[in-house]
């Protein structure tokens, strides 16, 4: 295409265009409908407006029954000369553990109502415990539990006496029992046989009471630990917690 051309080009294009909108101006043509229809209402109803709403008068006055909000200032004791009255219950009077028209007490003119005074029950005493001797007799054993040599005293070649003190109570049992000579790690094993044992009641006057009775255990390494005194009387003074090397055997010492 040439130069000379262009201009030509353009106003045909021109000429076109305007065609294509004047003629049917020209002729009265309608333009067409619009495709779908719409189906929105020319108009909406409006929904009324609600009533504003009615504004009610609030009482101000305080009311007695409810919690103060502010924290007051002081607080009033209260007064003792016209309490509030409590509730009334029909047929009860003053006194509700009498019957009604029956007077408990008698009045006295002239005194005061004493003050109650709660007395407290002192314990009893603890039973006295007898040593077996003269009118007493001593138990007789019924069970006999020996004691077991401990593999710790036996590991250290630890032996000795230990002597106990037994409290038995009126059926033959042995309630309690203290150390009177000690071997630290034997005294256990002592006391744990010595617990196990049960005796015959002692009766004095045909009352069974509690007696005491010494025991006496020895543990040496050369056997298994034996019993070497069992009496009622009052231990002699120890002379020695360990006995010597190789001794064996019991030794029976009874003091009456």
């Amino acid at each position: 295409m040439r130069w000379f051309m262009l201009p030509v080009s353009a106003a045909a294009h021109v000429a076109v265009f305007l065609g294509t909108l004047i003629v049917p101006l020209a002729t009265g043509v309608e333009a067409p409908t619009p495709w779908p229809v719409s189906t929105t209402p020319e108009f909406v109803a409006v929904s009324p407006v609600p009533p504003p709403p009615v504004l009610r008068a609030v009482s101000t006055a305080a009311n007695p029954n409810l919690a103060p909000i502010d924290a007051p200032d002081r607080i009033e004791p209260p007064s003792l000369d016209d309490p509030a009255p409590g509730p009334v219950i029909d047929g009860a009077d003053d006194n509700p553990g009498a019957p009604a028209g029956v007077t408990v007490g008698v009045p006295i003119e002239g005194l005061s109502s004493l003050p109650l005074v709660l007395s407290v029950p002192t314990p009893p005493p603890p039973r006295a415990a007898y040593r077996p001797g003269g009118m007493i007799r001593e138990p007789r054993k019924l069970v006999d539990v020996a004691p077991i040599y401990p593999d710790i005293a036996r590991a250290a070649r630890v032996e000795g006496l230990v002597i106990l003190e037994a409290t038995i109570d009126e059926r033959g049992v042995v309630i309690d029992a203290r150390v009177l000579r000690s071997v630290p790690l034997l005294d256990a094993a002592a006391l744990a046989a010595l617990k196990q044992w049960r005796y015959t009641p002692t009766l004095l006057n045909g009352v069974p009471v509690r007696v005491l009775m010494t025991v006496t255990f020895r543990f040496s390494l050369g056997g298994p630990p034996a019993l070497v005194a069992e009496n009622s009387g009052r231990p002699a003074p120890a002379r020695s917690r360990r006995s010597a090397a190789g001794s064996t055997g019991a030794e029976a010492d009874r003091e009456l």
